[in-house]
C-alpha cells in the first residue's frame, strides 16, 4: 500500500482537515508523511519585480510557513507518525507539489480542495484540480 504520503498545506481549515486525514491514514498504513507549504511569489502589477526576493516579504512568508508546518508536525506527532516538513517560495503551487512528490518519492498526495465554484473557481483556479490533472501518482482530495 502507500508508504510515503505528501500533504500540501496552506494553513487553512480545509488543509487542517486534510492533514488530520493524512495523519490517520499514515498511522493505519504505517506510512510516513511529508508536509509541504508552498507560496507563490507576489508580483505587483506595475513593477513585475517579485516580492519573494524582498526581505520583509520573505520573513513574513517564512514565519507563516513555520506556523503552518508546526501544526502539521504536531498532528503527525499526536498520531505517532514519522513526518518531515518543508516549504518553498516560488513557482506555481501545483508544480511545486508535484515536484516535491517526485523528488521525495511519495506514492500518494493527500490535499484539500477549497471548493471554489463558478466564477471564483474559474478565475482563481484550483490547485487540487491542477494536481489531479497532471499527477502520475494517486491523489486523495479532501473536501
Amino acid at each position: 500500500m502507500y508508504r510515503h504520503i505528501l500533504v500540501p498545506t496552506d494553513g487553512s481549515r480545509f488543509s487542517a482537515r486534510a492533514v488530520r486525514m493524512a495523519a490517520r491514514l499514515a498511522r493505519a498504513l504505517g506510512a510516513r508523511l511529508t508536509g509541504l507549504h508552498v507560496v507563490a511569489p507576489y508580483f505587483p502589477a506595475k513593477s513585475g519585480k517579485a516580492y519573494a526576493s524582498m526581505g520583509g516579504f520573505r520573513r513574513a512568508v517564512e514565519k507563516q510557513a513555520r506556523h503552518t508546518l508546526a501544526a502539521f508536525t504536531a498532528e503527525a506527532r499526536a498520531r505517532g507518525v514519522e513526518a518531515t516538513a518543508l516549504s518553498c517560495v516560488g513557482g506555481e503551487p501545483w508544480q511545486a507539489i508535484l515536484r516535491a512528490a517526485r523528488t521525495r518519492k511519495c506514492d500518494l498526495i493527500v490535499m484539500a480542495s477549497h471548493g471554489r465554484r463558478g466564477l471564483a473557481g474559474l478565475i482563481l483556479g484550483s490547485e487540487a484540480t491542477k494536481v489531479l490533472t497532471h499527477s502520475r501518482i494517486p491523489v486523495l482530495v479532501c473536501r
